[in-house]
């Protein structure tokens, strides 16, 4: 007698060619691993508040002390920076600075903090300078405040760009 041959068994594939395998399988891998991945960008990415400003956080709300802002639009303080190939030069432009007056200027990287540069500056005869050599290939935030915090002015100095307008944040600037 003699046995036919199964025909399952004759056209039987490799588990890796079958589709069942890949849907079973194969999708809930790759949103594993798609997980993974956004996790670890998310890590690299550092913190989710990048400001420089002291933020107090209560239950949802964020506040900070605008204080100074306030103190510089009193007295219509506005200043430019010039950036140059190996110093910046600050010019006072309205409002009293005082000649004693020691500042530093903050240049704040808008995505990567570890690209923050802080620069005392020296009083010349024009102004205040300080040596650095600035990256203008990305835009930077600009902060400027006197040794003792009293007041602080901002600004945004544009990619590609070497001046940049220095204002209060509150009043009109």
């Amino acid at each position: 007698m003699t046995t036919k041959p199964d025909a399952s068994a004759a056209n039987a594939r490799p588990f890796w060619k079958e589709p069942m395998v890949w849907l079973v399988w194969g999708l809930p891998l790759a949103s594993v691993v798609a997980g993974l991945w956004l996790v670890v960008t998310a890590v690299r990415a550092g913190g989710a508040d990048p400001v420089i400003d002291e933020v107090q956080r209560v239950s949802q709300i964020q506040t900070t002390d605008l204080g100074p802002d306030e103190r510089a639009a009193q007295r219509k303080l506005s200043a430019i920076l010039q950036v140059r190939p190996d110093h910046v030069e600050l010019t006072a432009v309205t409002g009293e600075f005082g000649r004693e007056t020691s500042l530093v200027l903050v240049l704040t990287h808008p995505t990567e903090a570890a690209q923050d540069l802080r620069l005392p500056l020296s009083r010349t005869t024009t102004g205040w300078t300080a040596p650095a050599e600035i990256d203008t290939r990305h835009d930077w935030n600009l902060q400027l405040t006197p040794a003792n915090s009293a007041w602080r002015i901002r600004g945004r100095l544009q990619k590609e760009t070497q001046a940049s307008r220095l204002a209060p944040s509150l009043g009109g600037g």
